[in-house]
């Protein structure tokens, strides 16, 4: 058994956990948006700002503690991927509202609600797997599961594409509503990088 002289830096699984269980946060977010009043929207945009601001905040913790350890849980690299691609997730939901709202649109298309669904269940996912990283056991059927959720965000988003340019909207709505869609899907797509990243992670350490 090889002797550690320093010891590892453990903080780092804490702030992770604390990153992800914002993300659940904010996708509960955007299912209150979806039943809300075009009035209410505003105050739903607040606290997802407030949400994104977190999600800042944790980052930087992770970064600055990572330019303070010596020795780290995994390689630095890694984790600094690792934190920026959640913050990449938080940041692609914080802009979905923030369209919504500035774009000040009426009505959103009923299959939105389907994008929001798998986003909400990713964000679950990464949530309850985060705090597996110390041990870096039981996490295969995470990453294979998010990976499912992304190709099934995939094809929701082809067939919203499709329902926005079949001629029911003008022009600047078919725009303003493929900048939500787009932002959505970005995210989900956030949510398969940071499985991947955990992926390797595990392979790494394994």
């Amino acid at each position: 058994m090889r002797l550690r002289l320093t010891p590892r830096e453990t903080s780092f699984y804490d702030m992770f956990a604390t990153a992800a269980d914002n993300l659940v946060t904010a996708s509960k977010l955007l299912t209150e948006l979806l039943g809300a009043e075009v009035s209410g929207r505003p105050e739903i945009a607040e606290r997802m700002r407030a949400a994104e601001h977190a999600g800042d905040d944790a980052t930087h913790a992770i970064l600055r503690q990572l330019n303070l350890s010596f020795i780290t849980p995994f390689d630095r690299e890694d984790i600094y991927t690792l934190a920026s691609q959640i913050d990449d997730v938080m940041d692609y939901m914080d802009e979905a509202v923030d369209l919504v709202v500035l774009y000040q649109l009426d009505e959103l298309p009923a299959q939105i609600a389907d994008q929001i669904e798998v986003l909400v269940r990713a964000a679950e996912l990464t949530s309850e797997a985060m705090p597996r990283l110390r041990t870096m056991k039981d996490l295969t059927e995470y990453w294979i599961e998010i990976n499912r959720l992304e190709n099934q965000a995939d094809q929701i988003h082809r067939k919203l594409l499709a329902h926005l340019f079949s001629g029911k909207y003008d022009a600047l709505t078919v725009l303003k509503l493929k900048g939500i869609v787009d932002a959505l899907e970005e995210a989900a797509d956030g949510f398969e990088h940071v499985a991947n990243t955990i992926e390797t992670i595990t392979v790494k350490e394994s």
